[in-house]
């Protein structure tokens, strides 16, 4: 009798559901492994598909068939290149810094391609029998960890356009770094909303956190802040500024050529699925299907790796729409934009959300009446920004008109001389020269003799 309850005991332990971290703990060395090779193969994998997605999408976009040759409708064009890329000529610049030069595409590639290690892909399951959840790691800083290793890349771009020995990309290198710690911190800022309302920086407890509400709805204005930073934290238009072929050439890979470039272009796909599926586990509820619990069977099994694909792919559309409907801003617009809006609105809402959740820990406040008090408190400030009255301009003789950016522009009444000062100045010069030679002519001709002179000495 004693023996069988022990075993019913025993059972009953199996059977106790375990934590996250605690799966991921129990994993054998050959399911960890299997798991590292898969998520290294889902950014490389996910590039050659997105590349030529992005051309069909905006071959679409823009009425024409986009790549349609290679393999059934075209889809095999990415594996073409990828084939080509190789074989291509490696041209190095001879003012190049060799040994930065091919470390730099190393050091964007490799961070783009592990950033995945943290996102929950979705709930517990049982691979070869072993009883896991798919994800690789789990870390009470999960979120710091996908933050710092998107912020390597940087450093790799940086270094890609300082070793290269040109002006051109070196202006592109600066322009990442400027363009990385403005957008690094608005997106920062966007995750302590986040942060707050989970109470946790794992991925996986914020996905749970999502049960009974998406954060993109809860935290709308941190989902904004956060969409328009992880563009601009992955160089793409319309905030593709160290790359911009108006003025750059190609940016920081000007000089980069074969497989190196394909790293850096790699680099760039890598970032934009890890900010997407970050975006996903943030604000999109991970793996979970909409409208349902956790216990549901939509919940359950691999059913949430295709929710979580679903919502990733939504995102990156995004960014091939922004592609192909955004002109490139100016680079004074851009800061601007990063500078004097987003971060003042992230560190306002910030504050907002700490209002909102001492006040919901306090217990003494219902959610009805922070509503009120905060529909109270825009309108206040909304007529507040309508009775401000406008800034005059004070009128100068000797002022340039300018535009909305800040350029000047031309007077109404400029006329436009024909010639200038020195097409003047060589044409005096010719007419000169001209002179001079007409001169030296003359006084070098023989004298003429008459005819009549001839006439008469003719029969000598």
């Amino acid at each position: 009798m004693t023996s069988a309850t022990s075993m019913v005991h025993f059972l009953a332990q199996e059977q106790e559901p375990m934590t996250r971290a605690e799966l991921l703990a129990d994993d054998p060395l050959w399911l960890i492994l299997l798991k590292a090779v898969v998520v290294l193969l889902i950014g490389p994998l996910l590039t050659v598909f997105m590349i030529v997605w992005e051309r069909k999408v905006l071959g679409r976009m823009q009425n024409r068939p986009g790549p349609n040759r290679v393999g059934p409708n075209g889809w095999f064009q990415s594996l073409a290149d990828a084939i080509k890329l190789p074989f291509k000529e490696q041209v190095i610049p001879d003012t190049a810094d060799r040994k930065i030069y091919f470390l730099a595409p190393m050091i964007v590639a490799v961070p783009a391609m592990i950033g995945l290690a943290a996102i929950p892909f979705g709930p517990e399951v049982t691979i070869f029998g072993e009883r896991t959840v798919l994800q690789l790691i789990e870390l009470p800083v999960s979120v710091l960890l996908i933050l710092a290793g998107a912020s390597i890349g940087v450093y790799g771009i940086v270094l890609a356009g300082w070793a290269s020995g040109s002006p051109y990309p070196l202006l592109g290198g600066l322009r990442s770094a400027a363009q990385v710690i403005s957008y690094e911190i608005a997106m920062g800022l966007s995750i302590v909303g986040v942060a707050l309302y989970a109470q946790s920086l794992s991925t996986g407890e914020i996905v749970a956190a999502q049960e009974h509400g998406w954060y993109f709805y809860l935290l709308l204005p941190s989902f904004v802040i956060y969409l328009i930073s992880m563009v601009g934290e992955t160089n793409r238009a319309p905030f593709d500024l160290p790359e911009a072929e108006s003025e750059l050439v190609g940016g920081f890979h000007t000089e980069y050529s074969s497989m190196k470039f394909a790293m850096f272009f790699l680099a760039e796909y890598c970032n934009m699925v890890i900010v997407s599926a970050f975006a996903t586990t943030l604000f999109l509820g991970g793996w979970m299907f909409p409208f349902v619990g956790l216990d549901s069977p939509l919940n359950q099994g691999w059913w949430p790796l295709l929710w979580f694909f679903g919502k990733t792919f939504l995102l990156l559309f995004g960014f091939i729409w922004l592609r192909g409907t955004l002109p490139r801003f100016r680079y004074d617009q851009f800061m601007k934009l990063g500078w004097k809006v987003l971060i003042p609105v992230a560190l306002l809402w910030v504050m907002v959300i700490s209002a909102i959740r001492a006040i919901r820990t306090d217990g003494t406040v219902s959610t009805e009446q922070i509503l009120i008090v905060g529909a109270i408190v825009i309108a206040v400030l909304v007529l507040l920004t309508l009775l401000l009255p406008e800034k005059e301009v004070p009128e100068d003789e000797d002022s340039v008109p300018l535009t909305g950016g800040g350029y000047p522009v031309p007077p109404l009444d400029l006329t436009v001389p024909t010639t200038t000062p020195r097409q003047r100045a060589l044409r005096a010069k010719q007419k000169s020269r001209k002179s001079v030679e007409s001169q030296q002519s003359e006084q070098a001709a023989p004298a003429s003799v008459s005819s009549g002179k001839e006439a008469t000495d003719g029969d000598l």
